[in-house]
């Protein structure tokens, strides 16, 4: 068996921020309600932090953050 089968990540939450799936409603023309669900962008990936391999399950906003720090570090 793989080592990466190991560690389960719940899919519909961010693992650094914790947003996840949000509740709302549709509005039609009519002012007609109906429930919907807003969710989050969010992706398993793994990151190379020098030698460092960081894997998780991350909304794009996050991402977006990390991958900036990695090139601020690596360019000092």
């Amino acid at each position: 068996m793989r080592a990466d089968f190991d560690i389960v990540y719940p899919m519909t939450k961010c693992s650094l921020c914790g947003k996840g799936t949000a509740i709302g409603r549709n509005r039609s023309h009519a002012q007609n309600r109906t429930p919907r669900t807003f969710k989050a962008n969010v992706q398993k990936v793994t990151l190379m932090v020098g030698t460092e391999k960081i894997s998780g399950v991350y909304c794009s906003k996050c991402l977006k953050k990390m991958k900036g720090e990695i090139k601020k570090t690596a360019l000092k």
